[in-house]
């Protein structure tokens, strides 16, 4: 008995990178339903590529969320921003205030 293997095959390493080249999306919903009245819906969705791949099709979220990068900007909300445009109104008044200070 002679036994023939494939010649043609792909390892986890290609397949994996073939992936990320190209991208691949899972969608799925799931719904909890009791008696006909849908109490919860939720929608999933999964993208898995590569870093540049999603920056090539406009994802790049972790550059812009505090969390996950020391470089982005802290977003503010209305009262946070509020706070901050209250103290540097007083900050400018005081230094309008102040003597200037000569240069060395």
């Amino acid at each position: 008995m002679h036994l023939q293997h494939a010649t043609d095959t792909t390892n986890l390493a290609d397949l994996l990178e073939r992936i990320l080249d190209k991208g691949i999306v899972i969608a799925g919903d799931i719904k909890v339903k009791l008696a006909d009245v849908e109490l919860l819906t939720i929608q999933i969705r999964l993208l898995i590529a590569s870093v540049d791949k999603a920056k090539e099709i406009g994802i790049d979220w972790w550059e812009r969320e505090p969390a996950y990068s020391s470089r982005a900007q802290p977003q503010l909300d209305e009262s946070g921003a509020a706070a901050l445009s209250a103290r540097l109104e007083r900050l400018e008044r005081a230094v309008g205030q102040a003597e200037p200070v000569p240069v060395r």
